[in-house]
């Protein structure tokens, strides 16, 4: 049992490594507003984390296998906050506002920049699979649901680390110094990247519902 939890945060680590919404969004926010607004996504993004593993615990895996509609909606879900994302940054890079946005006169709350971490992570419909892979695999190995839950916390330390690392490192005085002088171009390429993420899943939603 112990070899099958410790196998199942590898590969859960693994994925948090990988460049993904989650990532890009905390870069997003380091870059934009610094160090602050980078750590309160990320912390956004691991109570995303609890609240996955709590539905996993409860029966996510079933319910997709059940009712497949739900994860075709999470696609669609997913892919508009993505799009959305992706027109705020492509709007600020047109209208030259990227500069503003590094001189902090357009900046995230506490709360809205803890809330897109939380979005992010919870729209993902990647994640809706991995944690619907990790159930299968937990409970195949015989884990009880109070072992599943308990994978939870193991997951938001995880990504609190790895996507902390990530808002440290884009949040660098050199970081910042490249965004300032690149700032257009960078925001064109954030909104261009979540605007392919997000056209892929709305994508994937629609073949979904093609009998």
């Amino acid at each position: 049992m112990i070899s099958a939890f410790v196998a199942a945060l590898i590969g859960v680590m693994a994925a948090q490594a990988s460049p993904g919404p989650n990532m890009m969004a905390v870069a997003g926010a380091a870059l934009k507003q610094g160090r602050g607004a980078a750590l309160l996504v990320v912390t956004g993004i691991a109570s995303g984390s609890l609240v996955w593993a709590a539905l996993t615990a409860f029966g996510l895996g079933e319910l997709f296998r059940r009712v497949p509609g739900v994860l075709t909606a999470l696609m669609f879900l997913g892919g508009a906050y993505l799009l959305w994302l992706a027109l705020r940054s492509l709007r600020s890079a047109w209208r030259g506002e990227a500069a503003a946005i590094v001189a902090n006169r357009e900046t995230l709350s506490p709360s809205a920049a803890w809330r897109r971490g939380l979005l992010v992570v919870l729209t993902n419909p990647k994640a809706a699979l991995m944690w619907s892979a990790i159930a299968t695999f937990l409970f195949g190995a015989g884990l009880p649901m109070l072992a599943v839950l308990a994978f939870g916390p193991l997951v938001a330390i995880t990504a609190t680390l790895i996507y902390g690392g990530y808002g440290l490192l884009f949040s660098s005085q050199l970081a910042g110094r490249i965004y300032e002088r690149f700032a257009r171009a960078i925001e064109f390429v954030f909104g261009a990247a979540f605007g392919a993420l997000g056209g892929v899943l709305v994508l994937a939603g629609v073949r979904a519902l093609r009998p």
